[in-house]
């Protein structure tokens, strides 16, 4: 007598892309996605609407936008005090309704200080949504898919800026700068649907596991790991930043190329990481979030090194082969490290998704951008090469520093009753 095996059921074709189980989840994805393009239509162009729309001096613009954005770095803390009272549905919530008020503000803006007084709103409204934002997808989503769900959110947030950046080109091209205002005005009501979206979410908070350790040494030894977490994100940060500040500068000063140069490289990160990142993520990352670490960062200091070698002595003609090599490279760094550190930031310790510690790795990431641009610029300056090179020595320090971002289970989902 002959015993048949069960046929596996087919995969998904969701499963060979790597993407998490969507249904049911159709607001918060939305939500993700409307907030993404609030921010890719208009904060690249928030210096040009009160330059070139409100008449303010450029020079005199950039310091207020700077000082309302550094004003607004302790909302970090703020708002995560604030999770631990309320939980994150409603700090996200809050933190899009302060982003649409801030935005509001641009059209009332005649005078600098209003200028940084609308920053203030509106960075403090995007650092309250991403100290909570993390912590918020641990109470929507399972834990096995946790890592498939900080892919995902992070390829909408890419197709996200790209669509709004992509809206905001297109109404400058056939209608000139004058829809500013009226994109302004539209950018404001994104930010108040997102809120609504993630307002009608219904969330189950994490279940901690029963043997959490109470001892003091243990705590302050959950601590200092923590601590190491966020000073190994640091050089992921600058990373980021890197698109935004030095490639521009780098291309057209330092080897140059045209203008264009820049957008065509942050066209094909935008592709690749859009499109790759949860395949890459569910099917060739690492599955131990600090081994994924690891092998982002080295990716990432030869990433750098690409990037630098046009400016080396006869190397002038590689310029377009290392920039594309060097982007691919940063865009695969970028998939491996994004979702890992994520994951880890919500779970290497007990309290990893409480609020003082959500807002001390967002913290990380406010101060970074802050910081981003003088360091560049100033590097920049000092020679073409040290940018690449000072953030490839940072990747290489944080890729030794990741076998110690061991992190226990702790949590497991809530089953509802």
């Amino acid at each position: 007598m002959s015993v048949t095996t069960p046929a596996r059921p087919r995969p998904r074709p969701a499963d060979r892309l790597g993407l998490p189980v969507l249904r049911g989840h159709g607001l918060f994805i939305t939500g993700n996605l409307i907030d993404s393009v609030g921010n890719g239509m208009l904060l690249p162009l928030g210096l040009l609407y009160f330059t070139d729309v409100q008449g303010l001096p450029l020079a005199q613009v950039g310091v207020a936008v700077s000082v309302g954005q550094a004003i607004a770095l302790p909302v970090t803390f703020l708002a995560g005090r604030l999770m631990d009272r309320v939980g994150p549905k409603r700090v996200v919530v809050w933190a899009n309704i302060l982003s649409a008020a801030g935005f509001t503000l641009f059209l009332l803006a005649g005078e600098l200080w209003h200028v940084a007084g609308a920053y203030v709103l509106v960075q403090a409204g995007i650092n309250m949504y991403f100290t909570a934002q993390r912590t918020l997808i641990t109470h929507v989503t399972e834990p096995e898919e946790r890592r498939a769900w900080f892919a995902f959110t992070g390829s909408l947030r890419n197709i996200g800026l790209a669509a709004g950046s992509a809206a905001a080109a297109g109404a400058l091209a056939v209608f000139g700068k004058g829809s500013l205002w009226w994109m302004i005005a539209l950018d404001a009501a994104t930010y108040l649907l997102a809120a609504a979206c993630f307002a009608a979410l219904t969330t189950t908070p994490p279940q901690p596991d029963d043997a959490a350790p109470s001892a003091l040494v243990t705590r302050s030894d959950n601590m200092r790991r923590y601590l190491l977490l966020v000073a190994a994100n640091i050089p992921y940060v600058l990373a980021q930043a890197i698109l935004a500040v030095l490639v521009a500068l780098y291309t057209t000063r330092a080897l140059g190329l045209p203008a264009a140069a820049a957008s065509v490289l942050f066209v094909i990160n935008t592709v690749i990481v859009s499109g790759c990142s949860t395949a890459v993520t569910a099917h060739l990352a690492p599955k131990i979030p600090r081994r994924a670490v690891a092998a982002g960062y080295l990716i990432m200091a030869v990433g750098m090194g690409a990037f630098a070698l046009p400016a080396m002595p006869h190397l002038a003609f590689t310029a377009w082969a290392a920039l594309v090599v060097a982007i691919a490279l940063f865009s695969v760094a970028e998939i491996l490290l994004g979702p890992a550190l994520s994951e880890l930031s919500v779970s290497l310790t007990p309290e990893a998704a409480g609020g003082f510690t959500q807002g001390l790795y967002q913290f990380s990431w406010a101060i970074g951008m802050v910081a981003a641009p003088a360091l560049f610029t100033l590097l920049l300056e000092a020679g073409p090469l040290l940018p690449w090179g000072i953030e490839a020595t940072l990747c290489l320090i944080a890729m030794l520093a990741a076998p110690a971002l061991k992190a226990p289970n702790r949590h497991r989902r809530r089953k509802p009753r």
